[in-house]
Order: structure tokens, then C-alpha cells, then sequence
């Protein structure tokens, strides 16, 4: 792209789940903001809005991209969210909707629910490259990029008090934004990597659906998602399943899962526990004690669909109980659904949890 320092594509940086804010350090906090994350490249009389999984999304965001356009001086490279606000605070199901094949679609949402964009770092400006510069320097530049920065574009609050960032994270839910991120001072920009630390309301992941299990009404219902997550090795391992759903979402969701059905084994990372027996411990339809004989039988769905979900814990490398289906993650890719998205909890000496109560004498 002419006249910037930094060409697309570029992966986003990413963060790493906590359960609080870093207790000491020096640390940039910000809210966390809850929409489509997104990269923007200005160069001398174009625009590029790049996804998180690296695709244009110009076309979706048509009346962001003029805006933009006009905005922001040549040169310059954001990162940040496109987020659309609505009465009751962040909306992100009409986020999901602008994600339509028909441009008469997309203009008719881009008039009734126009979206913004919020700035959280900067890569580039005046022909410079900023990503080997600390976070606070950064952050000083993307300020004055942005001193006169008006709607649809804004700036998104910051502070280094972690007092402050904690009542942000009471307060700013309520917004619909869902929690806070923290950003080492000194840490240059790192395209792909978690290098931030974010804290949310609650612990949540994105899963790989990578089949279903009828409802035991029959065929007219999904009982329930599989869901998947990639290993260090890249092996998509089975982590437990969703089942959430009202009566009506289950029989729409045979529907919207009917075209991932077709030729689904053919590639699937799971086709070899189709035919393997119950001894198999990480086949997603293998029986165990607690199972009572249901039949665990299972649907392939061709690797294509992400969703959110929200889990209490761990038990080993599944979680201990059924998520709860939040949403569909249409902009993220399968491949980013990695175990080094979860929390993860520091181990603990049973005998000190034994030992921590009273004696009783």
C-alpha cells in the first residue's frame, strides 16, 4: 500500500486470559471492547480494513471505510474494533449481521445501524514504523494521530492506575464491554502473539463445532455441539460439548448445519475414532461411566464453524462440565481455536487444601 511503512496483512496481536489484573508492574489498561477486532491501513488515496484472520472487510463496513477514508492522514496503520452501539450498549449480534453475501443487505444495515471504530494502537504513521516502539510511546503517538479523531473513529480510554481499571471492570459491563485489558509498558507490538493480558467477567472460549449429537426427540433436533481445540502439536482434541438451547434454536440448527454435513469425514481430524471402540478415551462418542449407555453416537461437521463458549473449568484437558453457547464466531478461523486461549490454573498440593482448615482439637 503506497505511502505506508507497514503493509497488510498483518496478524493482531492477542492476549492471554487472567483471572485479575496484574497486582504490580507497569502496565497500560484499557477496556476491553466487545466487536469485530480489525486493522486499519491508510495508504495514499486507499483504504484497507483487514480482519482478524486476515481477510478484507471493507465491504461489510462500507459507510467505516468511507469515514476512515476521510479521517485518518495517509500512512497511517491502526488496530483496534469496530463496534456498533445501540441503547442498551454494545451490540454485537447486528456486528454478526453485517456479515452478508448481498450489498443491498449490508447498505441497508449500514444507514439503520451504522458502525464505529475504535483505535487502541498504532503501527504506523507519517511513513513510520511503530511496532518496534515500547506500548507507552505508542500509545503517546496514537494520541496525537487521534487528538481530533471524531465519530465514527475514537480513542479508547486509558489509564495506568490499576484502581481505576478495576472499577472499569466493575462499572464498564453494564456497557456491554466485556472486561479489561492490560498491556506491558514496554512491550513492543508482537504480531501474533499473546502478549497482553485480558480479564473478563467470566472464562469463556472459542471452540472448533466439529460435529453435533441428535436430541433424544430425534432428527428433527440438536441435542448438542462437540467442540474442539487445537493442541501444541495442532492436533484438534475433543474438550466436551454445548448444549444450551431452546427448542426452537436446536430444530434451526439442523438447518444451519445441514451444508457442513456434506463430505464431512472425508477431511475430518476425527475420522479415525468413526469406527474405533469405546476403550478410546478421547473419541467423542465413547461411553464412560458416567454415561449410563445414552448413545453417544456423533454427526461430522466439515471444520469451518467457531463458536463461544462459557465453562466453569478444566478437568484434565476437557471441560468439567457442558458450556454454555454465548455465539457464533464468524470472524474468527478454526485454527485459532488453541488451548493457549484458556486460563490456566497454577497447580495446587491436595495435602495443603487437607491441612489448611482447623485440626479440630
Amino acid at each position: 500500500m503506497r505511502n505506508s511503512a507497514v503493509e497488510p496483512p498483518i496478524e493482531p496481536m492477542l492476549a492471554k486470559p487472567a483471572d485479575e489484573l496484574p497486582p504490580e508492574g507497569d502496565f497500560l489498561f484499557e477496556p476491553k471492547w466487545d466487536g469485530f477486532r480489525a486493522l486499519v491501513f491508510r495508504g495514499a488515496g486507499e483504504l484497507f480494513i483487514q480482519s482478524r484472520d486476515l481477510r478484507p472487510l471493507d465491504r461489510y463496513f462500507p459507510e467505516l471505510h468511507a469515514a476512515l477514508l476521510e479521517r485518518l492522514a495517509k500512512g497511517c496503520v491502526l488496530d483496534g474494533e469496530i463496534v456498533i452501539a445501540a441503547a442498551g450498549g454494545l451490540d454485537f449480534d447486528a456486528l454478526q449481521l453485517r456479515l452478508h453475501p448481498a450489498a443491498s443487505r449490508v447498505e441497508k444495515l449500514a444507514k439503520e445501524t451504522p458502525a464505529s471504530f475504535v483505535a487502541f494502537d498504532l503501527l504506523a504513521a507519517q511513513g513510520k514504523d511503530y511496532r518496534g516502539k515500547p506500548q507507552s510511546e505508542r500509545r503517546a503517538a496514537l494520541e496525537k494521530v487521534l487528538a481530533k479523531a471524531s465519530p465514527p473513529l475514537y480513542l479508547t480510554p486509558m489509564t495506568r492506575s490499576r484502581a481505576v481499571a478495576v472499577d472499569w471492570l466493575r462499572r464498564f459491563e453494564g456497557a456491554g464491554l466485556d472486561g479489561v485489558m492490560a498491556k506491558p509498558a514496554d512491550a513492543p507490538y508482537q504480531p501474533g502473539k499473546r502478549a497482553m493480558i485480558k480479564v473478563k467477567h467470566a472464562r469463556t472460549a472459542d471452540c472448533v463445532v466439529a460435529g453435533f449429537r441428535w436430541h433424544k426427540s430425534g432428527r428433527d433436533a440438536i441435542g448438542s455441539l462437540l467442540l474442539g481445540l487445537y493442541d501444541e502439536h495442532g492436533m484438534l482434541q475433543h474438550v466436551g460439548v454445548t448444549s444450551s438451547f431452546t427448542t426452537a434454536a436446536r430444530k434451526q440448527l439442523v438447518k444451519e448445519l445441514q451444508p457442513l454435513r456434506k463430505n464431512a469425514m472425508e477431511n475430518h481430524p476425527w475420522r479415525e475414532w468413526a469406527n474405533a471402540g469405546a476403550e478410546s478415551s478421547r473419541m467423542p462418542g465413547a461411553q464412560s461411566r458416567w454415561s449410563a449407555g445414552k448413545d453417544l453416537s456423533w454427526e461430522p461437521l466439515r471444520i469451518e464453524r467457531v463458536c463461544e463458549v462459557k465453562y466453569d473449568h478444566l478437568q484434565g484437558e476437557r471441560f468439567r462440565h457442558a458450556a454454555v453457547f454465548l455465539r457464533w464466531r464468524p470472524d474468527k478461523p478454526p485454527r485459532e481455536c488453541r488451548y493457549d486461549q484458556l486460563e490456566v490454573t497454577p497447580a495446587y498440593e491436595l495435602d495443603k487444601v487437607f491441612s489448611s482448615g482447623s485440626s479440630g482439637s
